[in-house]
């Protein structure tokens, strides 16, 4: 991954997770809690692609692994994102822009229920019960019905801070060379002097001086015969 998809992607995740932690656990919302980690997850995938959204769900979910108060074994978390941002990179459009909110929706709904799922299989599989005692088709309802009536608060800005990252043009130079020229480009576009763009820029000024100056002498001399 690039740098700047590594350094906006980790800050969104610790954003969305102290706001999980902090702010949505605690409404006591009946079921399931808002997954705003899964959303953020989501609205990176739908960028960056398959290889991408693994990435980043395998991080977000390591880190609400480990992140208190987990009460669960740490990587049972990291391994369901992983997996729900791997299939919605999947979805990823190919222009990069989205036709309608259709598809964004049913991708928060298919990664909701998804998700509960998994979580529950995977605890089951490490002796976690705790799913069959709140009920699962309980958990599938809520946890799809609130994160879709979360979705359109979270995802498409999600989306637009990554294609913005996307087409930062920092982010296309690898060399000093390319960070002088944009570093100039931008000095030339406040002041209105071409400095870089062309060689000779600052002797191509000089010329016209002297050219100005011998212009006048001459008619400074006509005027004196």
């Amino acid at each position: 991954m690039r740098v700047n998809r590594i350094l906006l992607s980790s800050a969104l995740v610790v954003v969305a997770l102290v706001l999980q932690v902090s702010v949505l656990a605690r409404l006591h919302l009946p079921g399931a809690v808002p997954d705003l980690l899964l959303l953020t997850v989501l609205g990176l995938a739908l960028v960056y692609g398959h290889v991408g959204g693994a990435l980043v769900g395998f991080g977000a979910g390591l880190l609400a692994d480990l992140a208190p108060p987990a009460d669960h074994a740490a990587g049972r978390y990291a391994l369901v994102l992983c997996v729900i941002g791997y299939l919605a990179g999947l979805a990823k459009p190919e222009n990069g822009r989205l036709k309608s909110a259709t598809g964004p929706m049913v991708v928060v709904v298919a990664a909701a229920i998804g998700t509960t799922l998994l979580y529950a299989g995977v605890g089951a599989l490490v002796g976690d019960t705790a799913a069959r005692h709140v009920g699962l088709g309980s958990l599938l309802f809520t946890a799809a019905l609130y994160d879709l009536l979360l979705a359109p608060f979270v995802v498409p800005g999600i989306m637009a801070l990554a294609r913005r990252a996307e087409n930062d043009p920092l982010a296309e130079t690898g060399s000093p060379a390319n960070s002088a020229n944009i570093s100039s480009g931008w000095l030339s576009s406040g002041t209105g002097l071409k400095i870089g763009g062309q060689r000779g820029g600052l002797g191509s000024l000089k010329t016209k001086a002297r050219t100005r100056t011998a212009r006048v002498g001459r008619i400074k001399g006509v005027k004196r015969l």
